[in-house]
């Protein structure tokens, strides 16, 4: 019996790793009436869990997966009590132990949608606070016309030592094509003095410049000032800039600027994978100047660097186009075998 396998998330339990050896084990005793039972609320779609996982093999037409499932009626209206009344009515079904009235009222005079949706009415949502739908940014997938070497890129660094991770993310000059150059972080089963590799971090940092013909470079400077310090040396002042993540005004419009970009698709990706959790695990933090992203809890290991990388990397595209970089000769490179 696997229960609530909407909670098995890689990010914070190891739930679908264990969920593999538990289903490898089964597999050895079929013969013997071995089954493997889950039971589940609605799942996040942002989270990849168990729950997730299963459903998306059903939908795919796996004929040994046995699934039932009652769901509410998608998108109702939850500030209607007699919507919500119907919902709830077909989401529990004969369960004539519910307390029907009671859960109306919470529902709404509540405000959790994505809550609500999920844990009463067993509907799929995504968690009110997410930043970005999982829809959203698949619609900015491209799979044409790769990043070559020599391409005009801006990049967005955001570093840690020990338990967040480490992030290098390019984004090209002419189309917003973001891409991952680099990522540190901390393995699940790391011993307590893990650290993140500083060495192999300059080394791509400097592969990266020698690659690329990197217009601008935005920096988010705590435990590694020396470091950006040594970059702007060696790579110019005018090309490798500190950035404050902390300076709530100015990370707060980028932030809105890489979310209408989004939007509007005026950004691309090619769907990699540690780019794309990191942008998927971002929650909203409201401040008075507006919203910016946050993990989901302080110690979570739901890591979201990459994706402030790739604000950041979006924010020095549009500073350098605002240069007028964009218009310089682009660099031939040249390899040897």
């Amino acid at each position: 019996m696997a229960d609530e396998t909407h909670h098995w998330v890689q990010s914070s339990n190891g739930g679908p790793s264990f969920f593999e050896t538990l289903q490898r084990n089964t597999n050895k005793t079929l013969s013997q009436g071995s089954r493997v039972v889950q039971t589940t609320n609605a799942y996040d779609p942002n989270e990849e869990s168990v729950a997730q996982t299963t459903h998306e093999k059903v939908l795919n037409g796996n004929p040994f997966i046995l699934y039932d499932c009652r769901e509410a009626a998608p998108n109702i209206d939850l500030k209607d009590p007699d919507a919500v009344r119907a919902g709830l009515a077909e989401a529990y079904g004969d369960s004539w132990w519910a307390p029907i009235d009671q859960l109306v009222n919470v529902i709404v005079y509540g405000n959790n949608p994505g809550h609500d949706y999920r844990f009463y009415l067993n509907n799929l949502a995504e968690s009110a606070d997410t930043w970005m739908k999982q829809a959203e940014w698949k619609e900015c997938y491209r799979d044409d016309d790769p990043i070559q070497p020599g391409d005009q890129i801006s990049i967005g660094f955001d570093g840690s030592l020990f338990n967040d991770a480490t992030g290098v993310v390019g984004c090209r000059l002419r189309d917003g094509r973001l891409f991952t150059i680099g990522v540190w972080e901390k393995p699940e089963k790391a011993p307590p003095d893990w650290e993140v590799d500083v060495m192999s971090v300059e080394a791509a940092i400097h592969n990266a410049f020698n690659t690329y013909q990197v217009e601008w470079m935005y920096a988010d400077p705590p435990y590694w000032q020396e470091a950006i310090g040594r970059w702007s040396l060696k790579f110019g002042d005018d090309r490798v800039f500190e950035y404050w993540t902390s300076k709530t005004n100015r990370m707060v419009n980028a932030v809105e600027r890489f979310r209408t970009a989004v939007t509007n698709k005026d950004l691309s990706h090619s769907d990699d994978k540690q780019l794309t959790r990191h942008v998927l695990n971002a929650v909203t933090r409201e401040v008075p100047q507006g919203i910016l992203i946050r993990k989901d809890g302080p110690k979570s290991r739901r890591k979201i660097d990459l994706a402030v990388c790739a604000v950041l990397a979006f924010e020095g595209r549009a500073d350098a186009i605002a240069d007028g970089r964009l218009k310089r000769k682009r660099r031939r490179v040249v390899g040897f075998g």
